[in-house]
C-alpha cells in the first residue's frame, strides 16, 4: 500500500468546506441532483454528541430507484415536502470517521470503520439511512443520536482496517439475502397472544394440543368458532380453560371476526380443523395478524388454489403450516432441521436470477460448504443468463454441484417443465426462491415444490397480491412460503463476520463501478437492469464514468490487472482505483 493510499485510509487530510450530494427535491429523476449533476453543500458539522462520516463507497439499490420515482410519497418519508427538505438516498455504505463531537473523544477515533444497518428505529419511530436520514449519496454523513443511541443500540458495525470498502458497503444487500435463510418462525401457539379455532368438513372426532397449551405457554384469548360442532369446542374450550386462557364462542362470517370479536384487531393464530374449502381458507388467511399463522390440520386436499396475499408472507412474515395427524401443536414444528436454509445436497431453483440480488443468490448456493447439489438459474433476458452460467460456472465445478441455466422465454411451457423436472428427475425442488415480483410466477412455482420444500418468495411484491397456491401441500407434504423485507443487526453482524472470515465474497457481485458525478446515470442503469449485478459508487471520485468492470481493460489497465481471474472486482483492484484518484487530488 503506497503512501498515499495509506493517508487516505487513516483520514489523515483536512476535511473540505463543501461536499458533492445527490439532494432528492421531489419525484422522478429530474428532481434528482440540479441540472443532472450533484448539489453542491456545506460539510455538515457534528454536534457534541455526533459524527462526521466519509463515505468510502456506496452501492446502488433498486430501492434507491424507488424512492427517486416517489419522492415524498414513498411510505418512509411520510409526506415530507422535498422540495423544501430534501433527501439524499443511499443506504449500503462504507464509512470511514473523520471528526468526532467533543462528547463522544472516548467512544471513537478518526479512522474507524463502519457499516450502517439502514433499517433504524429511533424512539419508536421508523427512520432509516438513506431515507429519512441523510444517506450515503454524498462524500461525506452526519451520524446522529438517531443512528448512535437508537432503539435497537447503535446502528454502527465496525470493520476490520482490512476489510475492502465495496465489500463493507455491499454487506448491507448480502444481510438481506442471508437474513432470508435465517427466518425463524413460531413453533407453537403464540403466547399471550389471540387463536382463532374453525371448522371444516372431514374433522376428526377430537384432537390434542401437546404443547402451547398448558400453563407454562398459551394464548391469552380462544376464540371458537361455531363451526367446529358442540363436541369438538366443548373439548377445546376445556383445554384452553385448564391452561388458563381466556374462552369465547363466535359465530358468523369468520372475515367479520376481528372487527365482532376482537376489537377490529387480527389473530396471533387461525387454526382450521378439517378440510376448508377455498373461500373458507382465504377468509381464514385474511384473519392474520402481522407474524400470524394459519394452521390446517387435515388428510383430505382441499381441491382447489387459494388465493394467497403472498405480498404478507414477505413483508409481514405471515406463515402457512399444517399437519394430517390431530395434534394441532404438530404443525408448527420445522419440517427441516435447519427451518428456511436451503437443502444439503438437495436441488434448489432460484426464478429470475440474471439480476444482481439474484447472482448473489446463486453464489451464495454454490459456495455453502453443505450447499445444494442442483441448481437451476431461469431468467428471460439471455445475456443475464449467459452471465449467471459465465460468472459461476468454475463455482458449480470446484464444489461438485450441477448448474443449469434455463431461459423460459426461448421455451415452450411444456419443453421448461420439462427441463425441470428432468433436473429433478421428477421429485421436484427441495428450495425455490422467486426474485421477479410476480404472483402468476410464483403460483406456477409451487407446483414444482417436492415433499418439505420451501419457498422463499424474496422479491417485494406489494401487500394484497394474490397468488393462487395449493396449501393442500402445506399439511399433506410439508411444503412453507417464507418471506422476509431487509436485515437486522444480527443479520448484518453475520454477513460481515462471514465476509471477513472468508466465507463470503460480496465483491463477486460487483458489475460496474464510479464516481459521485456518475449516480444519476448509475441509479437510471439499476431501474433499466443494464448490468447483471450491482453498481459500486466511489464518493470521494468525482469524475470516474460509470464503467462496468470489462471495460476498465481499455478506461484503466492498471485496475483491471487487480481484478480476479481478470473478470471480478478485488481489494487489489480497488486499492489501484483510489490509489490512482486519491494521488491525483494530492491526497485529499
Amino acid at each position: 500500500m503506497n503512501d498515499v493510499l495509506q493517508q487516505y485510509r487513516l483520514a489523515a487530510s483536512p476535511i473540505p468546506q463543501t461536499m458533492l450530494a445527490w439532494e432528492l427535491y421531489g419525484s422522478g429523476f429530474e428532481k434528482l441532483g440540479k441540472g443532472n449533476r450533484p448539489a453542491e453543500i456545506p460539510v455538515p458539522r457534528p454536534g457534541p454528541g455526533e459524527l462526521l462520516a466519509r463515505v468510502d463507497a456506496c452501492g446502488l439499490c433498486f430501492s434507491d430507484v424507488k424512492i427517486i420515482n416517489l419522492g415524498g410519497e414513498h411510505p418512509r418519508l411520510s409526506g415530507r415536502d422535498l422540495a423544501t427538505r430534501p433527501v439524499i438516498p443511499g443506504h449500503e455504505a462504507a464509512l470511514t470517521i473523520v471528526e468526532i463531537g467533543r462528547d463522544l473523544t472516548g467512544s471513537f477515533k478518526v479512522g474507524d470503520r463502519f457499516i450502517v444497518q439502514a433499517d433504524i428505529t429511533y424512539k419508536g419511530r421508523g427512520l432509516a439511512f438513506g431515507y429519512a436520514l441523510p444517506g450515503a449519496l454524498a462524500q461525506y454523513v452526519p451520524i446522529g443520536r438517531e443512528i448512535l443511541h437508537g432503539d435497537d443500540g447503535c446502528y454502527l458495525l465496525p470493520t476490520r482496517p482490512s476489510t475492502g470498502y465495496a465489500e463493507a458497503a455491499l454487506a448491507e444487500p448480502w444481510a438481506c439475502v442471508e437474513a432470508s435463510y435465517r427466518a425463524v418462525y413460531r413453533t407453537a401457539l403464540k403466547a399471550n397472544g389471540i387463536a382463532l379455532f374453525l371448522g371444516a368438513p372431514h374433522r376428526a372426532a377430537s384432537y390434542e394440543i401437546s404443547a402451547g397449551m398448558d400453563a407454562a405457554s398459551h394464548p391469552h384469548q380462544v376464540l371458537l368458532h361455531n363451526s367446529l360442532g358442540p363436541t369438538v369446542a366443548a373439548d377445546l374450550a376445556a383445554k384452553a380453560r385448564a391452561a388458563g386462557a381466556v374462552v369465547a364462542e363466535c359465530r358468523g362470517p369468520v372475515r367479520r371476526l376481528p372487527e365482532r370479536y376482537a376489537d377490529g384487531a387480527a389473530f396471533d393464530d387461525v387454526v382450521v380443523l378439517g378440510t376448508p374449502d377455498k373461500g373458507a381458507a382465504t377468509a381464514a388467511a385474511a384473519c392474520l395478524a402481522k407474524g400470524g399463522i394459519l394452521n390446517i390440520v387435515a388428510t383430505d386436499a382441499i381441491g382447489d388454489q387459494v388465493a394467497v396475499d403472498v405480498g404478507r408472507v414477505h413483508y409481514e412474515a405471515t406463515y402457512y403450516v399444517g399437519t394430517t395427524g390431530t395434534d394441532i401443536a404438530e404443525a408448527y414444528r420445522q419440517v427441516r432441521p435447519s427451518g428456511s436454509e436451503l437443502s444439503a445436497g438437495g436441488a434448489a431453483l432460484f426464478l429470475g436470477a440474471g439480476g444482481p440480488m439474484g447472482k448473489m443468490h446463486v453464489q451464495r448456493a454454490l459456495e455453502m460448504e453443505d450447499g445444494p447439489a442442483v441448481v437451476v438459474a431461469t431468467d428471460i433476458d439471455a445475456d443475464r443468463l449467459a452471465g449467471v452460467e459465465q460468472r459461476f460456472r468454475a463455482t458449480a465445478r470446484r464444489r461438485g454441484a450441477k448448474l443449469v441455466c434455463l431461459n423460459p422465454a426461448t421455451m415452450s411451457d411444456e419443453a421448461f417443465s420439462d427441463a425441470l423436472n428432468r433436473t429433478t428427475r421428477g421429485r421436484g425442488f427441495d428450495d425455490i426462491c422467486t426474485l421477479v415480483p410476480s404472483a402468476e410466477l410464483i403460483g406456477q412455482a409451487a407446483d414444482w415444490l417436492g415433499p418439505r420444500a420451501v419457498m422463499n418468495i424474496f422479491a417485494g411484491i406489494a401487500l394484497g397480491t394474490m397468488a393462487e397456491l395449493d396449501l393442500s401441500r402445506v399439511y399433506r407434504q410439508g411444503a412453507r412460503f417464507v418471506g422476509t423485507s431487509g436485515s437486522a443487526i444480527a443479520d448484518l453482524q453475520y454477513t460481515l463476520k462471514k465476509t471477513e472470515g472468508g466465507n463470503l465474497s460480496p465483491n463477486g457481485s460487483v458489475a460496474a463501478i464510479g464516481g459521485i458525478n456518475a449516480v444519476k446515470e448509475g441509479l437510471r442503469a439499476v431501474a433499466e437492469g443494464r448490468f447483471p449485478g450491482k453498481i459500486v459508487i466511489y464518493p470521494q471520485i468525482a469524475d470516474l464514468e460509470l464503467a462496468a468492470l470489462p471495460r476498465l481493460r481499455k478506461s484503466a489497465p492498471d485496475v483491471a490487472d487487480g481484478l480476479d481471474s481478470g473478470a471480478t472486482w478485488s481489494k487489489t483492484a480497488e486499492e489501484a482505483l483510489l490509489s490512482r484518484h486519491v494521488a491525483a487530488r494530492g491526497g485529499a
